[in-house]
């Protein structure tokens, strides 16, 4: 038994390497667990298209959105381990483990990490004809009328949603909150006046906000974005312990083979470090990191330690 166990060990081994060796011999697919136009898409996009030229086959996105993301995510989890189905890592991934009661999958166990790719600001915006130019306006505004100002979301369960629970807890108001599918459909709503604040990612708010359609009131990170650099952060208006950030990072299926990780790895800090792509992704609001994957397994088990006070807090549970 033990020598039949070896060589079936032997064989694994010898399979695997076999499909380090040749990889990638078919195109490669990268799922985005939310809709097109997000910053998750976005960043993708830039890196897999680069990714195509490295690796001489082509990186397909494969926008799958719904269930705060899971839906996407849990597909990921369950491709075969082979490096031909990769999956984007949001924040609102570590959230969902202590947000969703039956979780299909496991964010820890179920992936390899390859890389955290970028990191960005979330910014606290508002519609235009909100009548407060700062924070401390919009904390008095909704203390004045409880339960008046309601904030929207990309979705129930995300780190919009949890940015807009903490802002609560530490400004000691009370909000609606309005969950969408998705960032786009809340800007449209946000623009036109039907809600009246969203913490979201610079990726996608900053436009709005250069083409006044939006305003800012603060950034989430602990210093001030180069992207809107007239923007205050949370901390200078009055709130040091609130820090929140959107990121963004890459997974392969856990038992995917050590050398495509490496590989891929490899290529995609390549590409995030190349001087072009680093002043566009910083033009658009992101600093890449760009980490090996072990330090992207530590940043994801220190996100799941961070949200989980929060979400219990707030106590929001999800099916």
């Amino acid at each position: 038994m033990k020598r039949a166990t070896f060589a079936l060990a032997m064989a694994m081994a010898l399979c695997a390497g076999a499909q380090a060796d040749d990889y990638p011999s078919k195109p490669i697919k990268i799922i985005v667990p939310y809709p097109g136009g997000q910053a998750s898409d976005t960043i993708t996009r830039l890196v897999g298209e680069r990714l195509g030229k490295a690796l001489g086959q082509p990186v397909v996105v494969d926008n799958r959105p719904g269930a705060g993301g899971n839906i996407g995510t849990d597909a990921g989890a369950k491709s075969p381990p082979d490096g031909y189905t990769l999956t984007i890592a949001t924040a609102a991934l570590p959230i969902s483990k202590h947000v969703y009661r039956k979780l299909p999958f496991d964010p820890e166990k179920d992936f390899m990490p390859i890389t955290l790719m970028t990191i960005t600001p979330l910014v606290l915006v508002t519609r235009t004809n909100l009548p407060v130019k700062d924070v401390a306006e919009l904390v008095a505004l909704a203390k004045k009328d409880p339960g008046k100002i309601t904030f929207a979301s990309s979705g129930p369960g995300t780190s919009h949603q949890l940015s807009g629970e903490l802002f609560k807890s530490l400004a000691g108001v009370e909000m609606l909150h309005v969950p969408y599918k998705g960032s786009p459909p809340a800007h449209v709503d946000l623009m036109g006046g039907s809600v009246d604040i969203m913490f979201d990612n610079i990726v996608p708010v900053a436009p709005h906000i250069k083409a006044g359609k939006l305003r800012a009131l603060a950034v989430t990170t602990k210093t001030r974005a180069p992207a809107l650099p007239d923007v205050p952060t949370m901390a200078e208006a009055g709130y040091p312990n609130f820090e929140a950030t959107a990121w963004f990072g890459l997974l392969a299926p856990a038992g995917t083979p050590r050398p495509i990780v490496d590989r891929l790895n490899k290529e995609v800090v390549a590409i995030l470090t190349s001087p072009d792509i680093k002043e566009r992704l910083a033009g658009m609001g992101a600093t890449v990191v760009a980490d090996k994957p072990e330090e992207f397994g530590r940043f994801m088990a220190n996100e799941i330690n961070k949200w989980g006070p929060v979400v219990k807090r707030a106590n929001i549970e999800l099916e």
